[in-house]
């Protein structure tokens, strides 16, 4: 029996309880082991925190977010953008032998970029030139309430536009609610310089060259008349005749000019004793406004010369 007791002891039997606590040791040693690799355990290890990331520090959430853009792929670059087709003027300082005050201001329809004298923010009186916006006025606020002018109105808009004619813009102006049609083109156009003449008519509306040529841009893009009128606007400006087909358009080919949609005014001004000549003109890429001012005596035709001159003045070598 004692052999057998000793066997025991040396080949298995009972173990000691010092054994166990080895054993129990070991197997808990494994288990944090274990934990400190499982990912998302509260006893995760820094290197459980790198598994999957390239080596590379900050890979560990600390509570913010984190750009992960270093991991990924670089996005193609864009390509570069075509370079616009320079407008045919050239923005310059002129020194013409033109009596009196003259200004003029061009805007890029693509851009908004606005160039010009440095008294482009001067104002001048509009006479006819103003007519183009009551016409636009008139059509958009018909679209707008959901009428079709008579072929009538639309046969006095005409005269208007292309003649000049003063009865029939007086009755449109009267129609659009007079000064408040100038308020809104100087609110609709984004105008910065420009007022109205309170009680003294569509003629005596101030305007610089520098909102004119913005006047041609609201039309251009049909905010002045509407989606609807826009274009049938335009073509009338384009078809202007006699006495005021003049100024802007002329310094251009001929085979230009029947694309260069205008409206000018002319008007001698017995109180200021001035003769006040202003031109509007809007072609595919540009608008543009000129404005001169000179001595009543010297007549209309020496100021609608000068918008001619000025334009030509301006206008890059081989237009």
């Amino acid at each position: 029996m004692a052999g057998n007791r000793r066997a025991d002891r040396r080949g298995g039997g009972e173990a000691s309880p010092l054994r166990l606590i080895a054993i129990a040791i070991i197997l808990i040693g494994l288990v944090l082991v274990s934990l400190r690799l499982l990912p998302g355990s509260p006893f995760e290890s820094s290197a459980a925190a790198r598994w999957g990331d390239s080596g590379t520090p900050g890979g560990r959430s600390t509570g913010t977010a984190i750009d992960r853009s270093a991991r990924q792929p670089a996005a193609p670059s864009p390509s570069p953008s075509p370079s616009l087709e320079p407008l045919p003027f050239v923005a310059k300082d002129l020194k013409l032998d033109i009596e009196g005050w003259y200004s003029w201001s061009v805007l890029d329809r693509r851009t908004g970029k606005i160039i010009g004298s440095k008294n482009m923010g001067e104002t001048s009186t509009t006479a006819s030139m103003i007519k183009a916006w009551i016409v636009a006025d008139y059509l958009r606020r018909a679209a707008d309430n959901g009428q079709t002018p008579s072929d009538a109105k639309l046969a006095d808009a005409t005269r208007i536009i292309r003649d000049s004619d003063n009865t029939r813009a007086e009755q449109f102006y009267n129609t659009v609610g007079r000064d408040a049609s100038i308020k809104r083109l100087i609110s609709m156009c984004k105008l910065t310089d420009s007022s109205v003449a309170p009680d003294k008519g569509w003629s005596r509306t101030a305007l610089s060259p520098r909102d004119t040529a913005r006047l041609g841009n609201c039309i251009a893009t049909g905010t002045a008349a509407g989606p609807k009128w826009t274009k049938w606007l335009l073509n009338e400006m384009k078809l202007v005749r006699g006495a005021g087909d003049f100024g802007i358009r002329k310094a251009f080919p001929a085979a230009e000019q029947k694309q260069i949609a205008i409206k000018n005014g002319w008007i001698d001004r017995t109180r200021e004793q001035e003769m006040h000549i202003n031109c509007l003109a809007i072609g595919d890429t540009w608008t543009m406004g000129v404005m001169v001012k000179y001595p009543i005596d010297m007549g209309y035709d020496y100021g609608m010369k000068n918008c001619e001159k000025i334009t030509e003045a301006l206008l890059r070598p081989g237009t």
